[in-house]
């Protein structure tokens, strides 16, 4: 079955995160990838393992074919355009200004391909008092107040997973997929732009509506409180979650679950608010109460009275877990030459086109001959392009 992007064509000229996310989606949707990979170096992370195969790069380019091309030489950039004057969509995540001074900035493409969707991703934006900075994940997330929700700020550490980089890969998408349903309408393509600061900053807008509104700096605790959210080590030292919310018989049930039906009417912890105002209280006597047995026990009652908790997995849990097997999370996929590639399978279903793994992440180069001979280059013209660099593969 096609893709629902069957038919698209993506050049992506981005390394690390947020573009190569972005266009992997695409990609995964049945849009033809062609990644743009410096010769003899490729994306930075395939470094981050052997032979230029990463499990980091892996999760982020499946589904994609790579073209090693130098954009420095004149034969580089004349392929390049080639290239994008047949795309639809272009990624990039190069520091403002780079492409242009390449002389394959926005205006020249759009020239050449006015259908074309040309995205640029950034730290900070393209133009303001930040855009010449570099920026990677934790800035994103420092610099754009998650960071500041997620930590203790009087002791601050970074966190465990790059969060501004994956929300940026999904703004990006998200401008993206307008700017091809707009194109369907007016048919022309547009600039579309996002970053790691504005992507990070529009995420948060939950704690940022709430201090525009009423001068509440939020910290980590104050969705704690307000959502009713708590954590536990039971009595196994195992750990795990109750996320009450807001509705009332969340609370009945859980008093029924711990069987301490006093607290259900007690004044501190009678409504919503009076538990928000109380919440230090209210976790003092659940964190006792949930210390007297095992994990498997509580999470059993609380799941047989209906309340809303989880254990806190980490990832063996989390692939052991019977729904996320029943899910389909594991993909196993093969590439010819580095064998068995085993990857976490697309976060949504699509009754008629849904998302599909069809090929593995691809090795350095491997499919620069075959892209540049649709191209209408011949054999010697590929080799001599190797032999001074140009082109790997």
């Amino acid at each position: 079955m096609s893709g629902a992007l069957a038919g698209l064509k993506i050049i992506e000229l981005a390394n690390y995160v947020s573009g190569p996310f972005a266009s992997m989606m695409l990609a995964d949707l049945g849009a033809e990838v062609i990644k743009i990979e410096v010769p003899g170096q490729g994306d930075p992370f395939r470094g981050w393992g052997h032979e230029g195969y990463s499990p980091t790069f892996r999760i982020l380019n499946r589904n994609k074919r790579s073209l090693c091309l130098n954009l420095q030489s004149v034969e580089g950039k004349e392929i390049f355009l080639k290239l994008a004057s047949d795309a639809d969509v272009l990624i990039e995540n190069m520091r403002p200004g780079a492409l242009e001074r390449l002389g394959l900035g926005y205006d020249t493409l759009a020239a050449a391909n006015p259908r074309l969707v040309y995205c640029a991703i950034s730290g900070y934006g393209s133009d303001g008092p930040y855009r010449d900075r570099p920026g990677y994940d934790t800035i994103g997330q420092a610099m754009g107040g998650l960071l500041s929700v997620l930590t203790d700020r009087s002791h601050p550490t970074g966190t465990g997973a790059s969060l501004s980089d994956h929300l940026t890969g999904l703004y990006a998408l998200y401008a993206i997929q307008g700017a091809l349903l707009a194109r369907v309408q007016t048919g022309r393509g547009q600039k579309v732009e996002t970053s790691l600061l504005q992507a990070t900053v529009a995420f948060c807008s939950e704690n940022g509506v709430r201090y525009l509104e009423s001068d509440i700096v939020a910290d980590r605790n104050t969705r704690l409180h307000t959502a009713q959210v708590y954590a536990f080590a039971a009595g196994d030292r195992l750990p795990f979650v109750v996320h009450l919310s807001s509705p009332q018989k969340f609370w009945h049930s859980l008093v029924v679950a711990i069987e301490r039906p006093e607290l259900r009417d007690d004044p501190r912890f009678i409504d919503r608010s009076a538990r928000v105002r109380n919440y230090d209280a209210l976790e003092a006597i659940l964190r006792d109460v949930f210390a007297t047995a095992p994990r498997t026990t509580w999470l059993d009652r609380l799941e047989a009275s209906d309340v809303p908790a989880a254990p806190i997995l980490d990832m063996k849990e989390v692939f052991d877990d019977p729904q996320v097997k029943h899910l389909g999370m594991v993909v196993e996929m093969s590439h010819p030459t580095m064998g068995p590639v085993r990857q976490v399978g697309s976060g949504i279903r699509m009754s008629d086109t849904p998302p599909q793994l069809r090929t593995a992440p691809p090795t350095l180069g491997e499919n620069t001959r075959e892209i540049l001979a649709g191209l209408g280059y011949g054999n010697d013209a590929l080799l001599a392009m190797t032999a001074s660099g140009v082109i790997q593969g």
